[in-house]
């Protein structure tokens, strides 16, 4: 009378069906052998989440189609058990010399190595990182469908949020639902879902198993940490966060609905929650990608002195290098500190002084500057030499260059095109300068990957921020103070609050003004910027999409 159901929390790689189907058919033959008889793979298992314009290709869905009759094949002989893989069905049809697309983001129920059910998302997310209008029709119907004295019944994860689907599944005979996943991570999102199906699971009167992947896609995250809730809301298991799992949770009858059981995994806090994220990020990013390596330039400043740490944290001390490139601007202490800093985690650590070639530059351009002061040009050349200098490594042995900007950064254009914002992967794009500090901090007081205690030498954090490409310089010369900056960041930039809310919340106007002025004005520069980790509800790349050129002002 009681039902095992595993939720395969897997990692799965955009494009590899083979791989992903050989991944579900492995969890899945555990799982058996556990004595689940209904298996649950994240949404899209069989392709990756999200495919963007892969699924525009025919040959696309044609493998995706093959894969779920791999998955089918493979398990036929496990007598009694229900696989449920995600994956795209459809194509493009031709109706009056207009192409229409009839694709649909679905699960297939396997079982005994037929498709038992086919079910159709119906509610499809258009905003944030979402973009499922473009792909997908919405489906229409339910799917319910019996694993022992159980009926369950199938949602897609919007759907979830929604209660209509979950109303038309329990008028269907549901006595529970169960909802395949591929939710972005952000901070703070993993509370918002659980408290979200507790509501559905109230109002709809049913339990609900929420099944989530786990790993870094591009600029997206999944955090895992899958779940059940019973039909009062109150919650019955959660797996753990940031890794892949196979996680059980026990359906047994109780007298007014099923009831749910399993192991709960602790909440995480949101700095070591935003720590794992960035950590996965890097590594899938790399070992997705087939890169060897990272290369950083360290600075002996807070920000790349995070980024090294996160990058020994997600690959191991020796697939990380750094290179100090010292100018004459650059402060002794600088030097010592970074050179500290890898000496604490076993990081190569390599000096090439850009003096010899940056004197260059200014000879080369004298006659052009003759008359003319000294300003952000020649700061400008200083950081163009060192990325020049560090894609010149990155060529020569294949390992990919880890910008160091932070979104306070980004955001109002404080970093030099060409320059600092060269490389291939932006691990702290998301996360504004306050959080850099804090994150420091935490990393200082944790080893969770065991890379090395107190990596960050005390001065690094409490010294006055400077790009040090004059003389004397520090960032405030140039913005506001970070806590100021980073307040009006969150709410314009993030939550799209207005100037006047947020002069009203008690920030100067000037101040809100110019830090407006400086997101609107280099838009052109983030287009330029390299891919990086989101870890916000609104972060720039996907879920930010404003005109270069433009005229409209706040």
């Amino acid at each position: 009378m009681t039902l095992t159901i595993c939720t395969a929390q897997l990692n799965v790689t955009v494009g590899d069906m083979a791989g992903n189907a050989q991944k579900i058919i492995a969890a899945a033959r555990t799982a058996y052998e556990r004595g689940a008889r209904l298996v649950l793979t994240p949404e899209l298992s069989v392709c990756g989440y999200p495919p963007e314009d892969l699924l525009l290709r025919p040959a696309f869905i044609a493998a995706c189609d093959d894969a779920v009759k791999t998955v089918a094949r493979e398990l036929a002989g496990l007598k009694g058990l229900h696989v449920v893989v995600g994956h795209p069905r459809g194509g493009d049809i031709r109706s009056k010399s207009v192409q229409v697309h009839m694709r649909y983001n679905s699960c297939s129920v396997l079982s005994e190595g037929k498709v038992l059910e086919v079910y159709n998302k119906r509610e499809l997310p258009n905003y944030q990182v979402f973009d499922e209008y473009r792909y997908f029709t919405r489906g229409q119907g339910t799917s319910v469908f019996q694993v022992g004295d159980v009926n369950v019944g199938l949602l897609i994860c919007e759907d979830a949020w929604f209660e209509e689907p979950a109303q038309l599944a329990r008028a269907s005979g549901a006595q529970l639902l169960v909802v395949p996943n591929a939710s972005p991570f952000h901070v703070g999102k993993s509370g918002e879902r659980i408290a979200r199906m507790a509501e559905r699971a109230q109002n709809v009167e049913l339990p609900i198993v929420y099944a989530h992947c786990v790993g870094g896609q591009d600029e997206v995250i999944f955090d895992g940490g899958s779940f059940a809730v019973n039909a009062d809301g109150s919650l019955a298991a959660r797996a753990p966060a940031f890794v892949e799992d196979l996680f059980y949770v026990t359906a047994t009858p109780g007298t007014t609905s099923w009831r749910l059981s399993g192991p709960i995994e602790g909440d995480l806090g949101d700095d070591e929650e935003l720590w794992h994220a960035l950590v996965m990020g890097v590594r899938d990013y790399l070992g997705k990608n087939g890169f060897p390596g990272v290369l950083l330039g360290l600075s002996g400043g807070i920000d790349s002195a995070l980024v090294l740490a996160v990058a020994v944290d997600a690959l191991g001390k020796d697939k990380v290098r750094s290179i100090m490139m010292p100018s004459p601007y650059t402060a002794e202490i600088s030097w010592l500190d970074a050179a500290e800093m890898c000496k604490r985690l076993g990081v190569r650590y390599d000096e090439i002084s850009i003096k010899p070639m940056f004197e260059a530059f200014l000879q080369s351009l004298a006659k052009e500057f003759a008359g003319l002061p000294e300003d952000t040009t020649e700061e400008n050349i200083q950081a163009r030499i060192r990325g020049v200098l560090l894609m010149a490594l990155s060529n020569k042995f294949g390992s990919i260059v880890l910008t160091t900007g932070n979104k306070s950064e980004m955001a109002t254009g404080y970093c030099t095109l060409y320059g600092d914002m060269a490389g291939g992967f932006a691990v702290l794009k998301d996360v504004l300068k306050t959080v850099v500090f804090r994150l420091a901090r935490w990393r200082n007081a944790n080893d969770p990957y065991k890379t090395g205690a107190n990596p960050i030498p005390e001065r690094i954090i409490t010294r006055p921020p400077s790009a040090e490409l004059r003389a004397d310089q520090v960032d405030q010369d140039s913005l506001p103070p970070y806590e100021i900056l980073d307040g009006i960041l969150s709410r314009y930039m993030e939550n799209d609050q207005s100037i006047e809310d947020i002069v009203a919340a008690g920030f100067d106007r000037a101040t809100v003004e110019r830090v407006a002025r400086l997101v609107r004005i280099n838009e052109y520069k983030r287009r330029q910027s390299p891919v990086g980790i989101r870890v916000t509800h609104r972060g720039f790349g996907k879920d930010w999409r404003y005109p270069i050129t433009g005229k409209f002002r706040a």
